[in-house]
C-alpha cells in the first residue's frame, strides 16, 4: 500500500503542496480573526481538501498534456508517464475524480465555493496549456497558485464586498497579487533548466523569448514587489515583530535564491527552487498565524 501511494504522490509532486497551502492557510487565520485565526475543524478540512483536490487535479491535468515533451526532454524523460510507472487511463482518472472531489468540498464550504469551483478548476488546469502559444505562462501559473489565498478566505467569509472598497476585500486580493509575483520570480528560476529544450522544440516562456540573463532580471524584480505586497498586507493587517521578523528571513531567502539561480546549475535551481520557496512560504505561514493568535498591543 505505502509504494502504491508513494508512486501517486510522486506522479503529481505532493510534496510541492508546500508552495501554495501556507499562503492558503494564512489567508484562512487571517479571516478567522476574531476567532483566534482557528475556523473551526469542519472548514479546515474541507479548505484542506479542496485545496490538495485542486492541485492534484492540475498536476494530474499537466503531466497528461505535456506527456509527449517529458518523454523528449532528457530531464523529465524518466517521469511516471514516459517510463509507465502510471499509466494514461490511471492519470485521467485521478484527474477527473480530484476535480471532482473539489466540486464536493466546495460544495459543503458555501454556495460561493461551490458555484467558483468549476472556474478554479479551469483556471488552475489551463495554464498547462499556456506554453504553447504565450510567452507569458508564468504569469498564469502564479494566477493559478493564487486562487489559494482567495479561496480559503471566501472559505471561511462566503464572500466579500468589492464596493465600497474595504479592508476585508483588499487583504485576500493583495495576498493573491503577492503569490502572483513570487510564482512569476520562481517558476522564470525554474524555467532556466528546460531553456535550450522549450527553444528548440517551440516552448515559450520569458526565458526563452528574453534570454537566462533578461529573464532573471525580470524574475528578481517580481519578488521585490512580491516582497513589498507582503509588507503593505502586513501593514494593513497591523502585525507588528514577528511578522517583520519572517520578512526579513524572507527577504533573506528571495535573495540567497537568485544568488544560487545565477549559478545555472541544475543542483544548485533545485535548491533555489524547492527548498527557499518553501522555507518562504512556511516562515509566512508561522508569523501571519503568530500575529493573530497572539496580538500584541503596545498597550497593554
Amino acid at each position: 500500500m505505502l509504494p502504491f501511494l508513494k508512486k501517486w504522490a510522486g506522479f503529481v509532486k505532493l510534496s510541492h503542496t508546500v508552495f501554495a497551502l501556507p499562503f492558503a492557510l494564512a489567508s484562512m487565520a487571517v479571516a478567522a480573526r476574531d476567532s483566534r485565526g482557528w475556523p473551526g475543524w469542519r472548514t479546515f478540512g474541507l479548505i484542506l481538501a479542496a485545496m490538495v483536490c485542486a492541485r492534484t487535479c492540475a498536476m494530474s491535468f499537466n503531466r497528461i498534456v505535456d506527456r509527449r515533451f517529458d518523454q523528449a526532454n532528457p530531464r523529465t524523460a524518466t517521469r511516471h508517464l514516459p517510463t509507465g510507472q502510471v499509466s494514461l487511463p490511471g492519470a485521467v482518472v485521478l484527474c477527473v475524480l480530484s476535480g471532482a472531489g473539489l466540486v464536493v468540498a466546495s460544495y459543503f464550504l458555501n454556495p460561493v465555493c461551490f458555484y467558483l469551483s468549476p472556474v478554479a478548476l479551469a483556471v488552475v488546469c489551463f495554464y498547462s496549456l499556456t506554453k504553447r502559444f504565450t510567452d507569458f505562462t508564468h504569469i498564469f501559473l502564479g494566477v493559478a497558485l493564487a486562487l489559494a489565498p482567495i479561496g480559503a478566505w471566501l472559505a471561511v467569509k462566503g464572500g466579500f464586498v468589492l464596493w465600497p472598497l474595504k479592508e476585508s476585500a483588499v487583504l485576500p486580493v493583495l495576498l493573491a497579487f503577492a503569490v502572483v509575483f513570487w510564482l512569476i520570480g520562481f517558476d522564470i528560476i525554474y524555467a532556466l533548466q528546460d531553456y535550450e529544450f522549450d527553444r528548440t522544440h517551440g516552448l515559450r516562456s520569458l526565458v526563452v523569448r528574453w534570454g537566462p540573463k533578461n529573464a532573471l532580471a525580470a524574475a528578481f524584480l517580481a519578488h521585490m514587489v512580491m516582497w513589498g505586497l507582503l509588507f503593505a498586507f502586513g501593514l494593513l493587517c497591523r502585525f507588528r515583530f514577528a511578522y517583520l521578523i519572517g520578512l526579513f528571513v524572507i527577504l533573506l531567502s528571495l535573495l540567497l535564491e537568485h544568488w544560487l539561480a545565477r549559478r545555472r546549475s541544475l543542483k544548485w535551481i533545485n535548491v533555489a527552487f524547492f527548498r527557499l520557496n518553501a522555507l518562504i512560504s512556511i516562515v509566512f505561514l508561522v508569523v501571519t498565524v503568530g500575529e493573530v493568535v497572539f496580538p500584541f498591543n503596545f498597550g497593554r
